[in-house]
């Protein structure tokens, strides 16, 4: 039954009706924050049969101060036998139901939300023959290859998002619905052809019972991992993912080959990045919000068996988030911490922080932006950067700066380069320097814009500095 009972405590979440951001229902721009976490990970085990809740609500506080915003979390994480959803088929685990009530009344008290997906379709396969949906099992389907067009798998998919929207579906803790996460041709015959038709079936679905239920509706997504759109490009991957008209904002996961998924330095993934995100911006057609949710060093972990330094992982962590946010996309991406324990380290959290601050600095509601990161000058230095007539972001990355560890040297002499932003109407604009390491201003000046173009010369940059622009007038 729904939870009507419960007083929804947070505002709404929707797209900005003129930019490619998110707002709350009163209009106020919002940013998610955050990274992907798993109710059986170490900072949430406290939730299952309520062993320690007061931990798990001191957890999110926590990072509610460091300017966390947002959790992906899937409802079902079958990395471990005692965490489905449903045993058997159809029939919802009451201390599942329970622990997902409390962590919902958690995020209203905290001001916390969750961008929801249904089903961990990665453990799901590697663990098929427990899983309650294996016709072995009572379920509807003999495997998982199968499992985009079996209809009677069909309804135990909308069956437990029914249950889903009816139970936490008015709550504005709730941000948004991730539909199928890494919708994936393995999971249909090694096709992609039935992608519109499941995503469509699966939106409307939710849609129309939030609406009956609630009086509106969540935004929506699919997540795809990333690589698959450069390893079968005779696929039809990219229209159900960037340009599906049943879904409000596009997202994949980047985990990019090499450079992000096994990094050898700091910097390459950051470069990797900005071009994925640049190549995804190309691919949507109607202005809808982009963003990455997964991304990580896997290979390294998972593969490799390696856990990256601390310190080499912080700075890829904050390179890899500046480079997302300074192309054009939402938020700093959500990392999968592909660490042990499966947990952000505190110089992660200071990164978050240290963005969640500069966010106020632009208008994200009415920033139409484009990605211009090819058009701007800045001798020594990779450029990431989006604007439009009236505002920028730019984020400047020192060039041939390594040093033995893979890391951009810190004694490095700072430069002051020449820099030119495109796109600015004509116009005095202010500039605010922004520290990335600290989350603190370093310089604030003017310039004017003249021929479309905005040229200053800023405090002399170390490593790295992130930019706001906006024009006064």
């Amino acid at each position: 039954m729904a939870r009507d009972d419960r007083a929804a405590t947070l505002p709404w979440i929707g797209v900005a009706p003129h930019a490619p951001y998110f707002i709350d229902e009163h209009g106020a721009p919002w940013t998610p924050i955050g990274q992907n976490d798993a109710i059986s990970w170490v900072e949430f085990e406290g939730l299952f049969r309520r062993r320690d809740l007061p931990a798990v609500e001191r957890h999110l506080a926590y990072l509610k101060a460091h300017g966390v915003t947002c959790l992906r979390l899937m409802v079902e994480y079958a990395q471990v036998r005692h965490r489905y959803f449903e045993r058997p088929a159809g029939v919802f685990v009451p201390a599942m139901v329970t622990l997902w009530d409390d962590l919902f009344a958690m995020c209203e008290r905290v001001g916390m939300r969750i961008l929801l997906t249904p089903v961990d379709t990665f453990w799901m396969w590697l663990h098929w023959r427990h899983h309650p949906w294996n016709r072995a099992n009572g379920g509807p389907l003999a495997h998982p290859s199968r499992m985009l067009l079996c209809g009677d798998t069909r309804t135990a998919i909308k069956a437990r998002l029914s249950f889903m929207v009816e139970r936490w579906g008015g709550s504005g803790a709730l941000f948004a619905w991730d539909l199928w996460n890494e919708i994936h041709p393995a999971q249909a015959g090694d096709s992609a052809d039935c992608f519109p038709e499941f995503i469509a079936d699966l939106s409307h679905h939710v849609r129309a019972l939030e609406v009956k239920l609630h009086g509106r509706a969540h935004p929506q997504t699919v997540s795809l991992f990333g690589p698959e759109l450069w390893w079968r490009p005779e696929l039809p991957l990219a229209d159900p993912i960037f340009r599906h008209p049943d879904l409000d904002f596009a997202s994949i996961h980047i985990y990019r080959s090499g450079a992000i998924d096994h990094p050898r330095d700091t910097v390459a993934p950051a470069v990797a990045m900005g071009k994925v995100v640049r190549d995804c911006l190309n691919e949507i057609t109607d202005g809808r919000p982009f963003l990455d949710t997964e991304h990580g060093p896997i290979h390294s972990f998972k593969d490799k068996k390696k856990t990256l330094p601390a310190p080499f992982d912080d700075e890829y962590f904050r390179h890899m988030s500046w480079a997302h946010l300074a192309s054009g996309g939402v938020g700093g991406g959500m990392r999968w911490p592909n660490r042990r324990p499966h947990t952000l380290t505190h110089g992660m959290r200071e990164a978050q922080r240290a963005m969640a601050d500069f966010l106020p600095l632009l208008d994200w509601s009415r920033f139409a932006r484009r990605n211009v990161s090819g058009a701007v000058g800045a001798t020594h230095f990779h450029r990431f950067a989006c604007g439009d007539g009236n505002q920028a972001l730019l984020w400047l990355l020192r060039r041939r700066a390594l040093g033995a560890d893979g890391r951009v040297r810190a004694d490095i002499e700072p430069i002051a380069p020449v820099v030119t932003i495109p796109g600015l109407a004509d116009g005095r604009c202010a500039v605010v320097g922004w520290d990335t390491t600290t989350g603190c201003e370093v310089d604030r000046f003017t310039a004017d814009a003249k021929g479309g173009r905005l040229r200053f010369t800023p405090a002399p940059i170390g490593p790295d500095r992130a930019f706001a622009v906006r024009r006064i007038d």
